[in-house]
């Protein structure tokens, strides 16, 4: 197999692994699909995708950071959720890394629920119903943020297969 095969099977694998990562937190879903377009793109010697277009897919991108953060951000504070609570978030996300699926799902709403209850030094019930809530709010932010980033893939798929071809 020649190098230029070679890297547009790299690239395919970068894709593919890059639409998973969107829905997977231990991936960088759309880096890596940006990576595995840009490597088809310089395997080509930049001949059938633009300038223009490259910019547009790097912009989007960088959208995605942008709605990762945001979106979760707005699920928690949409309910109150403390500082602690994102922070709680955030190391859930990583810890739930370690235990597979039911991690990946757990360990966000976990997370904020711990950072909440840590936050308020406190275990009444209406406590634990308003760190509930922030666990839930938190979890829906998330998936906010995911059907963002599909949204933001299918977008970038699209551009690039356009401009490709046409």
């Amino acid at each position: 197999m020649e190098m230029t095969g070679l890297f547009y099977v790299l690239a395919a694998l970068l894709m593919l692994v890059g639409i998973a990562g969107v829905v997977l937190p231990a991936l960088p879903g759309l880096p890596l699909l940006f990576a595995g377009m840009l490597l088809a793109v310089w395997a080509d010697g930049f001949e059938r995708v633009g300038t223009l277009s490259l910019i547009a897919l790097g912009a989007m991108t960088a959208v995605s950071f942008v709605v990762d953060f945001w979106a979760t951000a707005v699920g928690a504070q949409r309910v109150g959720a403390s500082r602690l609570a994102l922070v709680g978030a955030v190391v859930g996300t990583f810890v739930g890394l370690f235990f597979g699926l039911p991690g990946l799902f757990a360990g966000p709403f976990v997370g904020a629920v711990v950072g909440e209850l840590i936050s308020r030094r406190n275990l009444r019930p209406s406590d634990l119903g308003q760190a509930t809530r922030v666990g839930v709010g938190t979890w829906v932010g998330i998936a906010l943020g995911v059907a963002l980033k599909l949204a933001l893939a299918v977008l970038m798929l699209a551009v690039f297969a356009l401009a490709w071809w046409f």
